[in-house]
């Protein structure tokens, strides 16, 4: 069932909260032993929280619109009662959690059901899945390919339908990276959209938080419900709710929608332009407008991810350099000797690429671009050709998307049902219109074009 169908039954009285919890942990404890989505699974809590709810609507409450909802969240969110670990063996040293995430809250008083934390990249580096201390998370359409990263198992557990919604995080790239593998719907939402307080950072100044989901609906309303300024970040905005759900069927067809060139064309196998092009034909778009120096935008992004992701984990770094990742510790290592007057001009040109992004968006209302150059590469595929070049599959799996979180354009990443494996296509458009990447992913949904397979893999 999907969210919005268990909701609707529970709130009718034709489903319990609590029937609708043990299915979600009865699904995790038959099908997560081969997935390994879950690292934590938060059983107890998720039947006091469904019992509550139970008894709210026995005496005639009003519930919310996510009421008995399971859901599940990357283990970068706080959960109260739980060290947040982060993907890594460092953290699992730390206290528990004293209070949940803003966005667990939000999530929990409009009525959902938290039953555990997720697998992930560690310190949300990576974009395979692959986490040398848990294990990987596996893709639910076969089990031998990558769930995507840093959001791995996010994917993963949506994608295999343990939850019907997940939370995780995007940098550059870690929810339409794994939506894009897992064929699931994912939200990236604009910069300082969703508030990240008590979720354990990356890159603070790209770092955004944001739903997975298998129908457009269930994401639009997990997105409404997780809405809001929360003085406790910084960067979280200070404008006031803009409900996305009831705007999804409005018409699409007065939208001027094209297809991104230049760089989002090169560096793609044939899956991704079928991809692009299915969508292109079933929205009428054949407008192709050239993003210019996203291939600059994209190395300006690794300079910033390298320089502040080696910052914030310098201690650790120093005391207990054994404890990371290999991978992930020397890129962090690099990250600490990048000269300064490098990274002051990435920021100066991020200030120039934003300039031109939105001098786009006043000709163009959304832009179509690839989710990922391929479908989920084999699990410990080191390498991949793209372009008849022979490349990093983790350095390069982000290619199309790191362009665009780094200037935090909203992105809703759609699954495109192809055979043998779903890939996705970015829906992106002008900052806070939200609203705008959602219609057009549920457009394309009832046309059939996009759509959430059923798990193949298990």
């Amino acid at each position: 069932m999907t969210a919005a169908e268990i909701a609707s039954a529970v709130a009718a009285r034709k489903m319990s909260a609590i029937d609708a919890t043990e299915s979600a942990l009865t699904r995790i404890k038959q099908r997560d032993t081969t997935l390994n989505a879950f690292t934590d699974v938060t059983a107890d809590r998720a039947r006091e929280r469904a019992k509550a709810i139970d008894a709210d609507i026995a005496v005639g409450k009003t519930v919310g619109p996510l009421a008995g909802v399971p859901f599940a969240v990357k283990n970068l969110f706080d959960v109260a009662g739980l060290a947040t670990r982060a993907g890594s063996k460092i953290n699992r040293d730390l206290a528990p959690a004293g209070r949940d995430a803003t966005l667990i809250e939000r999530m929990e008083a409009a009525g959902a059901v938290l039953v555990g934390a997720l697998n992930m990249g560690e310190y949300a580096y990576d974009f395979t899945g692959e986490n040398i201390h848990d294990g990987p998370s596996r893709n639910p359409h076969d089990t031998t390919r990558m769930s995507g990263g840093s959001s791995g198992g996010s994917g993963s557990a949506v994608g295999s339908a343990l939850v019907p919604i997940a939370l995780g995080s995007d940098t550059n790239g870690s929810i339409r990276v794994p939506a894009s593998f897992c064929g699931i719907f994912g939200l990236k939402p604009t910069y300082g959209r969703l508030s990240r307080a008590r979720s354990f950072p990356f890159v603070a100044s790209l770092d955004h938080l944001g739903p997975f989901a298998r129908s457009v609906t269930d994401l639009a309303l997990a997105y409404d419900a997780m809405q809001g300024p929360d003085a406790d970040d910084g960067a979280c905005t200070t404008r006031g709710l803009e409900p996305t759900l009831p705007l999804l069927a409005n018409p699409v067809s007065d939208l001027r929608i094209a297809i991104a060139g230049g760089h989002f064309q090169t560096n793609v196998f044939p899956e991704a332009v079928e991809a692009v092009s299915r969508v292109a034909k079933a929205l009428n778009a054949t407008k192709v407008v050239d993003v210019p120096e996203a291939s600059r935008a994209r190395a300006a992004a690794y300079v910033i991810t390298t320089t502040e992701g080696a910052s914030l984990h310098l201690d650790r770094l120093r005391k207990r350099p054994n404890d990371f990742d290999p991978a992930v510790r020397d890129r962090l290592i690099a990250g600490a000797m990048v000269p300064a007057a490098l990274v002051d001009r990435a920021q100066k040109f991020r200030r120039w690429y934003r300039a031109q992004l939105a001098e786009i968006f006043r000709s163009v209302d959304v832009l179509l671009a690839p989710a990922t150059p391929c479908t989920a590469p084999k699990l410990g595929q080191v390498n991949f050709n793209l372009d008849g070049v022979e490349l990093p599959v983790r350095a390069n799996i982000g290619i199309h998307t790191q362009p665009i979180s780094f200037i935090g354009l909203p992105v809703v990443a759609v699954p495109v049902p192809l055979e043998p494996m779903p890939i996705g296509v970015q829906i992106i458009c002008a900052p806070w219109r939200e609203d705008i990447a959602l219609r057009v992913a549920y457009a394309l949904e009832k046309m059939g074009v996009v759509a959430a397979p059923a798990p193949r893999g298990l």
